[in-house]
């Protein structure tokens, strides 16, 4: 099969990124043709072409000609999108319609039904603009990037998307990552019929057994609000005799590093980013995961990079997360939001490590049933036959 693949890349690297390249290497790898069409948000510099891409983000002109031009010259059988936002835009979808072909667009956060992509507001989870066709508050808000004028251009990209039907009618299949993030993009407006749930995946030499010399609790994540760094840190306040290793970087480093100076936390570490072999490594050597966000999350990669080395995680108990992780059998769920709820579940799991030992075991398990390359690509092939079939029946042709 020939696929187009559709990315926009944002400023600093994340979850995104990993899966487009995770996917484009799984399909190269099977004997398909991957064709790339990608912009990164990093070309963005400058008042001038800040403001330029306000515009672009509602439609760009130069994505619609280039993406009909290469679409013309390597014939794909289907396009498969990943992100739009900002450079591309939701032009490339009518590119792909005008020459007949086939689109899938992967969900990998809540963009399409909220402004701020996050169901996330002043650090509480926010359906406000779940129903809302114009978007509004997400700008009174300013719910992304903490600004009015770039979280209108947002609000506006989404309402006029929603007024003349892009997400209704020129995608072919949506892949919702969870069954729970199914269910709010259809509250959100996306057509049911057209949202499948495809899970991520990981290929990586798995394990399903813990380091012998297992002695921290782990956080691997961007340090930032929406990902519970203050609960985390909060937690861990009542935990002075359990270490933790906190691995990422983010807005919230120079925060999390002098709150570790002030409470003088010596069984806390902050490594700052790691390249993928020593985050790995890190993983190995962990008694178990802890995940504090405070948004609902989609699918955030830890959770396979944990699984697949056999090690339980802890997570909040709302979102997509409760589905992942089930209570008691892979981690267990603590209050969202609640550091002192997430202490004593954590203080449980320090103190009974054969209990852990066993989630590790059913963890590993649930990574070989669900989340291998091998059931991952034949699930995404799938797709890509539903996509091309749906778009025949309404009278596409093949570009």
């Amino acid at each position: 099969m020939r696929i187009l693949l559709i990315h926009n890349f944002y400023q600093q690297t994340g979850g995104e990124d990993v899966v487009f390249n995770a996917e484009k290497t799984l399909l190269q790898a099977r004997g398909d043709t991957v064709i790339e069409y990608i912009r990164s948000n990093n070309e963005i510099h400058g008042t001038g072409k800040k403001i330029a891409s306000a515009a672009t983000a509602l439609w760009s002109q130069e994505t619609y000609y280039s993406l009909k031009e290469i679409i013309h010259a390597t014939q794909p059988d289907v396009a498969h999108f990943h992100n739009t936002f900002l450079l591309i835009s939701p032009s490339a979808y009518y590119a792909c319609q005008k020459v007949g072909l086939p689109v899938v667009q992967t969900l990998h956060n809540f963009r399409l039904v909220c402004p701020g992509a996050l169901l996330l507001r002043d650090g509480k989870i926010c359906e406000d603009c779940l129903r809302s066709k114009l978007p509004w508050r997400g700008a009174w808000h300013a719910c992304w990037r903490d600004s009015f004028l770039q979280s209108a251009t947002v609000v506006a990209m989404l309402g006029l998307h929603n007024v003349i039907g892009t997400w209704q009618e020129k995608v072919d299949r949506f892949i919702a990552l969870t069954e729970f993030s199914r269910k709010k993009f259809i509250a959100g407006g996306l057509p049911a019929e057209k949202i499948v749930v495809k899970p991520n995946f990981i290929s990586m030499p798995a394990r399903n057994n813990q380091s012998e010399d297992s002695y921290y609790v782990l956080f691997i994540g961007r340090l930032s609000k929406e990902k519970g760094v203050d609960t985390l840190l909060s937690a861990w306040q009542m935990l002075p005799n359990i270490p933790l290793k906190i691995v990422g970087d983010g807005p919230l480093y120079e925060f999390t590093q002098s709150n570790l100076t002030a409470s003088q936390a010596n069984h806390i570490y902050l490594t700052g980013n790691l390249v993928r072999e020593e985050v790995f490594a890190a993983i190995q050597k962990s008694k178990f995961i802890v995940m504090p966000s405070r948004w609902y999350e989609n699918f955030p990669m830890v959770i396979l990079e944990a699984f697949s080395n056999g090690i339980p995680v802890i997570v909040p108990n709302e979102g997509s997360l409760v589905g992942l992780v089930e209570n008691g059998r892979t981690g267990l769920h603590f209050c969202i939001g609640d550091a002192r709820d997430l202490a004593e579940k954590v203080s449980w799991a320090w103190e009974h490590p054969k209990e852990m030992e066993r989630m590790g075991q059913a963890a590993f398990e649930e990574y070989l049933q669900k989340y291998t390359p091998e059931k991952n690509y034949q699930l995404l092939i799938d797709i890509y036959q539903q996509a091309i079939s749906a778009s025949h029946k309404v009278g596409n042709e093949k570009p």
